[in-house]
């Protein structure tokens, strides 16, 4: 069963083009039951958020400033996912921001058994991106929307770091193989990409110019890897050890 999400968009933070590649990006986490995003819709810097609300079926939370200097919208949101998690009705939140200031939100709702994806663009503070399950640069999701799926060159594939480097999910990806794997060094690569999120919840192969975990860890040329066919035959299971 699908698992069912709540998408909060914080409007003053995220600009209105990421909307259809944050949806694409849900929908292959489960089902999202509640859309909805905040801001004051007075304001004419967000009177261009009316056609992406009604294309996308977005529930806007209108939050008047009352105070200059203070952000109002964020109390909304964090009193609005407070009323979702005791409805029940979900499995997960995504917050969709670059502001630290959601940071207890994400921890809060962790605490009660939520799964919570975070989206925001690079300046997202570390503190945020490290209160959620995993937290995805909503740059990256727009360069795949638009059918960007060039490799990048060694030289940026070695320097390049979104969030974490290259180097450290290097060390990370052999570290993780010793601790779980079998006698002859063989770990499942489905469970050393599970842990690797965990430990860095902004890694996506995608900041490293690939599309799928395997290809990404081939790519590093430290790692063998084997397949073999499951029980049902269908689908093959992924095996990786240290060189």
């Amino acid at each position: 069963m699908d698992k069912r999400f709540a998408v909060l968009i914080d409007a003053d933070n995220v600009s209105g083009k990421y909307v259809k590649p944050i949806l694409d990006e849900l929908s292959n986490e489960g089902t999202i039951t509640y859309k909805r995003i905040y801001g004051d819709w007075t304001r004419p810097a967000l009177a261009s958020w009316k056609s992406v609300l009604l294309n996308y079926s977005i529930t806007p939370i209108q939050q008047y400033s009352y105070t200059t200097g203070k952000n109002a919208t964020d109390s909304a949101m964090i009193i609005d996912a407070m009323d979702i998690l005791y409805s029940g009705n979900v499995d997960g939140f995504c917050l969709v921001s670059s502001d630290s200031d959601f940071t207890r939100l994400a921890a809060r709702l962790r605490e009660s058994g939520m799964y919570i994806i975070g989206m925001g663009e690079k300046k997202t503070p570390t503190p945020f991106i490290s209160a959620c399950n995993r937290f995805v640069y909503l740059e990256i999701l727009e360069k795949g929307d638009n059918g960007d799926s060039s490799e990048p060159q060694e030289k940026e594939r070695t320097e390049r770091h979104d969030g974490v480097e290259l180097k450290t999910i290097k060390a990370a990806i052999s570290t993780i193989i010793e601790e779980v794997s079998d006698d002859d060094g063989w770990a499942s690569l489905s469970e050393v990409g599970n842990i690797l999120l965990k430990r860095y919840p902004s890694f996506d192969v995608r900041n490293f110019g690939c599309q799928k975990l395997t290809p990404f860890i081939k790519s590093l040329g430290l790692f063998e890897i084997y397949s073999v066919p499951s029980e049902k035959g269908n689908v093959k299971v992924m095996y990786v050890r240290n060189r």
